[in-house]
């Protein structure tokens, strides 16, 4: 799927009609200083040899919760009034926007509930449940713990902090757009892991707001690939959830998507799609030629370029957005175990 690059640049985020802007991210970006981490944006001497071009690793690892989502989750959370914080926190997620949520909550002294599918993987339940926050395992997709969110919001009276289709979520994750183009003001392609949109979506805005001419590129596995589905269909659609080495690009976008699908429809160039053994290529050059241990998700940029499925023309930030895999599960993707 490809947006023609002349339709993008003849309309301004204004006359799109954007759901998030700059001045939004901007804003998050003040509120969140000092709470989550300004992660490293490192060149890659492997993969700028590889392609010819300049290609720096954007080191989301390096957040406290070992992925992005802390921007986020402590972006919204700070932007609810005191009350609303008080009641309880309670969010869906596949892993790690719960850890995020769980994280900001305890440091922000208020109560947080995560919901999850049977799907998420032990290791991130158990990042959570450290984090003192309440536990529900219910059904077998992020739908179904969305529906657990639901009835918990109005039986509780829980505020809920939505893990990607939400205004202050969206521009919690675009301040690392911010930090990339203050870095690389040369930049030319941004490659980023999509699911929900959260992440891809906020970069976008960020990214061609102060640089249109760069492309934005999300990129996703062929199981399941929601926001792709949507894209190509014109609307929000239903998938099927399955398992993948990239988990936490799994799950829906929700049919009654308000943000992100249209910052994804707007202002991605292209979505990439991989396969299971493009992305184990991914982790394994991750920790090999990077010394970077990180999870299937926050590797699909690698994975997309080893596969020869992006070409790169100019400086290029690659969004490495997680580290939270089991160990045990990561040595034997790397040691070379079968997708």
């Amino acid at each position: 799927m490809t947006i023609m690059k002349s339709e993008i640049l003849s309309r301004s985020a204004e006359k799109m009609m954007l759901p998030v802007t700059l001045a939004d991210i901007e804003q998050a970006a003040a509120r969140i200083v000092g709470r989550v981490t300004r992660t490293p944006l490192v060149r890659s001497s492997s993969l700028s040899g590889l392609t010819g071009q300049p290609v720096h690793l954007k080191l989301e690892t390096r957040q406290p919760v070992g992925a992005f989502k802390l921007r986020g989750a402590m972006n919204a959370i700070l932007s609810l009034d005191e009350a609303a914080r008080r009641r309880g926190l309670v969010t869906a997620s596949t892993g790690n926007h719960g850890r995020a949520v769980a994280y900001a909550a305890r440091e922000l002294g208020v109560p947080a509930t995560i919901c999850m599918s049977s799907l998420v993987p032990t290791n991130k339940v158990e990042a959570i449940r450290a984090l003192d926050a309440e536990i529900r395992i219910v059904g077998t997709s992020q739908d179904d713990a969305q529906e657990e969110v639901e009835r918990l919001v109005q039986s509780r009276s829980l505020t809920p902090i939505p893990p990607f289709d939400d205004v202050d979520v969206v521009a919690g994750q675009g301040t690392i757009g911010l930090e990339i183009v203050e870095e690389l003001p040369d930049l030319a392609t941004v490659l980023v892991p999509l699911s929900g949109g959260g992440l891809a979506g906020g970069i976008a805005v960020a990214v061609k707001a102060l640089k249109p001419q760069a492309r934005i590129i999300g990129i996703s596995m062929e199981r399941g690939a929601a926001m792709h589905a949507a894209i190509a269909a014109g609307k929000p659609v239903s998938i099927r959830e399955e398992e993948t080495l990239a988990d936490s690009l799994g799950g829906g976008i929700g049919l009654k998507n308000q943000v992100t699908f249209a910052l994804c429809r707007d202002l991605l160039d292209e979505v990439v799609l991989l396969t299971e053994d493009e992305i184990a290529a991914g982790m394994r050059h991750a920790a090999h030629e990077e010394g970077e241990i990180v999870e299937g998700a926050g590797t699909v940029g690698i994975a997309a370029i080893l596969a020869g499925k992006v070409r790169l023309s100019g400086p290029t930030a690659i969004i490495l957005s997680g580290s939270n895999i089991d160990p045990a599960s990561h040595r034997k993707i790397v040691d070379g175990a079968a997708a």
